[in-house]
């Protein structure tokens, strides 16, 4: 795939990765630091919201003046998977979102009307008229289950526009699939294939891999490399791709698993965004 790079560097934690570095010196990669862009760990309020627009928009007409190439966006670490709903704003047509995350990301803000890194997903489902269906991959299967039964999310309007792909392999909320159970990968292609729109934006979040993969700054799941690869591979052969969004780097000053400490989990996350950054250009 020919794409457009952009690097939203919001904590400094791109600097320790050497792959990022090298991207960051090339011309046709799009580097912006918003590490002193007040008021975006987490919640983003509306002077961030402005600020990010400012330069967001600034690439997308670079973009279209250059052939309309779709854009893969690196933005640190899950705090700010909002950033998805924020890039798929300037989508112009029909399209099917199709999310790789631990979480459902589909929690209402706990203060109105502001954009909420685990609540994103419900803010682009309200208020993009373009989106038509979404497929969550990855997900803690006790999550789904208790995003279900909350009242406050009010998921009964989504349900039939939202399906999950649980960790464990299960297809939940679609009538449509008799999915196998027990491999995330085969669940998720089968999945994908009720899927009408002909494009697709893919929004990646990190913590969906398991720790031997990555290392993020929340919960993670079981998806290995491989798996990702052949859901992605499967995308990329039956849809029309407008963009990908890559989150999930560990954050500062985080807690880590035993035998792992700042500098390994630094190694791993830079292997894993070069393969996953070549992978993409191979496509």
């Amino acid at each position: 795939m020919q794409f457009y790079t952009t690097i939203q560097d919001f904590a400094g934690i791109y600097g320790e990765q050497p792959f990022m570095q090298a991207l960051r010196a090339n011309d046709n990669v799009r580097w912006m630091d918003c590490t002193q862009i007040s008021g975006t760990d987490c919640y983003c309020d509306d002077d961030a919201q402005a600020e990010l627009r400012k330069f967001m928009t600034e690439v997308c007409d670079n973009a279209g003046n250059t052939g309309n190439q779709p854009g893969v966006h690196f933005f640190d670490n899950g705090n700010y998977h909002y950033n998805s709903k924020l890039w798929t704003d300037y989508v112009q047509e029909p399209f099917d979102l199709v999310i790789f995350d631990h979480h459902p990301d589909m929690q209402p803000p706990r203060f109105e009307g502001i954009l909420s890194c685990g609540g994103w997903v419900k803010e682009v489902l309200d208020h993009n008229p373009n989106v038509r269906n979404v497929v969550i991959i990855g997900v803690a299967d006790h999550l789904v289950e208790e995003i279900k039964n909350e009242p406050s999310t009010e998921f009964e309007k989504y349900a039939d526009r939202v399906v999950f792909v649980t960790e464990s392999g299960h297809v939940l909320e679609s009538p449509r699939c008799d999915a196998p159970r027990d491999d995330i990968a085969k669940a998720a292609i089968q999945a994908l294939s009720t899927l009408h729109s002909e494009s697709v934006y893919i929004s990646i979040d990190k913590d969906a891999l398991a720790l031997s993969e990555v290392v993020t700054n929340w919960d993670q799941g079981s998806l290995t490399f491989t798996q990702l690869e052949e859901i992605l591979r499967e995308l990329f052969a039956s849809h029309k791709i407008l963009g990908v969004d890559v989150c999930g780097e560990r954050a500062t000053n985080q807690d880590y698993a035993d035998g792992m400490d700042e500098g390994s989990a630094d190694i791993l996350n830079n292997a894993f965004n070069e393969k996953l950054f070549n992978l993409l250009r191979s496509l």
